[in-house]
């Protein structure tokens, strides 16, 4: 049962990593009473699909909750069903990840470091991120996480990564924080984002209290 990670940030407020190593029968077992759709056909979406609510099922459980199942709002953001507890889903196959909070809202992403960030990094990145990056595919992969984050924290369609997200630069370590803005035609915030970098992957998380 490969729980890669989970790390608790306070009452309520935690993360947490699942590897991928299971068959599908093996994560079924472990999501119930969540069936994974049969419009889901791609093998891996399917091993995604149960890891992401296993993993919420033990983020609640560690609270005493009990899972009920995963709803979508009109802009396709999930949220618990029962609960009011913010949360954010992210996949890179064969990792999943998942955040919860008692009332703040989250993002998390994951995402393994491949070549093909090169290629689009200049739809994502502004003119400073840019130039902080560099060639560094590790730098580019945790700008591109965070405002993956970020997007997920708005919850709102409309906001294009380059102009509307923003990430402070930052040293690169195999952990950190980052500052992130949202810079929304209907809202402006600050936000406090934590990364981890490990070999194959690279994570990053909402910081909350």
């Amino acid at each position: 049962m490969p729980l890669h990670k989970i790390e608790w940030t306070g009452h309520r407020c935690g993360w947490a990593l699942w590897n991928i190593t299971e068959t599908e029968e093996s994560l079924a077992v472990l999501a119930q009473p969540e069936i994974c759709p049969n419009d889901i056909h791609s093998p891996s979406k399917r091993l995604e699909w149960l890891a992401g609510r296993i993993l919420l099922k033990k983020l609640l459980e560690n609270d005493g909750l009990t899972y009920e199942g995963l709803l979508k709002d009109a802009f396709g953001k999930p949220f618990l069903d029962g609960y009011p507890h913010p949360i954010s889903l992210s996949h890179s196959y064969p990792y999943v990840a998942a955040q919860i909070d008692s009332q703040t809202a989250v993002g998390i992403d994951v995402e393994q470091p491949k070549d093909k960030l090169l290629r689009v990094a200049h739809r994502v990145l502004n003119r400073s991120e840019a130039e902080d990056a560099g060639e560094d595919i590790t730098k580019i992969c945790i700008y591109w996480c965070a405002k993956e984050s970020l997007y997920k924290i708005y919850g709102r369609r409309g906001l294009t990564f380059s102009t509307h997200l923003h990430i402070q630069p930052f040293a690169l370590d195999h952990h950190g924080q980052l500052v992130g803005k949202i810079s929304a035609p209907d809202t402006e915030s600050l936000i406090n984002l934590g990364y981890w970098v490990e070999k194959d992957f690279v994570l990053v998380y909402t910081k909350t209290q």
